[in-house]
């Protein structure tokens, strides 16, 4: 089978984690710095190997520091990211990044390492957030502290970037121990790089996993509407309803897997749509039953996914190159 592009299952052996955590000078990457990086480097079992911890000279005012409790004083002989990114991509290289929020974390990496001009190696980025999210915890939110009570793993430090990756460390070991329990997916995707005309190549943004779904191609032509008592096909167009127990990032990871397409809209191309209300008076699952449009619950459709029937794939059907196959079309 082909690596899992968005999502993996727990049980899946993975290269390594890199728990990062960072402070900053604000809140928007590029003109915001860095000014604390604490980056531990854990194998597969989560015993850390190598680490890189570090306050940074950002070159700017170091911003709120009622938060992170750091001043222009305390910064200004310390290195600058440059000086330190040779011994971060050491860390990263052949690992999974994992944060907390990791979209922010991992933007204001990017950023770094562009004005550094340096590329880092991440393929991959995991958000414990989102992770939380699927586990079933009953807590009251899924703030980083609220996850250390609910473990017992112990904060000494808050919005210190080392204890905080510290922290994660023990939050992760957690989390993960639960999926697998609970043969929950991990949260896994994959990272994309560009390159510019001067041949430099930096990073892309993290961009919510249902946009990038909905502009998808799908491989597979669509065989139509699902029908009860068969197994889902390749190619069936699928949408989410809000009235959902699971998070959609999920459901999306295992449409993708599957080869099934992600729609974000109802409309006579649906194949199904995932809805947990059996009588919905708005929403998706509302339009698909004015549509004729099958529904299914969130727990139905995860028992189908797994076994999904081969479809018919696109190039397949378009590469015809006898005459009577052609004319046997029409």
């Amino acid at each position: 089978m082909n690596r899992v592009s968005w999502g993996r299952p727990a049980s899946e052996p993975g290269g390594g984690w890199a728990v990062i955590d960072v402070e900053t000078s604000g809140f928007r990457p590029g003109q915001a710095r860095i000014i604390s990086v604490a980056a531990l480097g854990l194998d597969a079992d989560g015993r850390v190997e190598q680490s890189v911890v570090s306050l940074l000279n950002p070159g700017v005012d170091p911003g709120p520091t009622h938060v992170h409790g750091l001043t222009s004083a305390m910064l200004e002989d310390q290195p600058q990211f440059a000086d330190i990114v040779g011994d971060l991509v050491e860390v990263l290289r052949g690992r999974t990044l994992v944060a907390h929020n990791v979209a922010f974390d991992y933007a204001f990496l990017a950023a770094e390492a562009e004005l550094a001009e340096a590329e880092l190696p991440v393929d991959d980025v995991m958000c414990t957030v989102e992770l939380a999210r699927r586990l079933d915890l009953g807590v009251e939110n899924l703030r980083l502290e609220t996850l250390a009570a609910h473990w017992g793993v112990v904060q000494e430090r808050p919005h210190d970037a080392f204890d905080d990756a510290l922290v994660l460390t023990g939050v992760l070991e957690s989390a993960l121990q639960r999926a697998r329990e609970r043969d929950v997916w991990l949260p896994v995707h994959p990272v994309t790089r560009r390159q510019w005309p001067n041949g430099r190549v930096t990073h892309d943004e993290l961009r919510p996993l249902k946009v990038l779904a909905s502009r998808m191609p799908c491989a597979y032509l669509n065989p139509g509407p699902f029908v009860r008592g068969r197994p889902l096909v390749q190619g069936m167009r699928v949408a989410l309803a809000a009235e959902v127990r699971r998070t959609h990032e999920e459901l999306v990871e295992r449409i993708l897997h599957a080869g099934l397409a992600y729609s974000d809209v109802v409309d006579g191309e649906t194949s199904l749509v995932v809805c947990n209300d059996a009588a919905p008076v708005q929403g998706k699952g509302f339009h698909a039953r004015q549509l004729g449009v099958p529904v299914v619950s969130d727990a139905q459709f995860m028992e189908g996914v797994g076994a999904v029937a081969r479809g018919t794939n696109m190039e397949e059907f378009t590469d015809v190159t006898v005459t009577d196959a052609q004319l046997a079309l029409f």
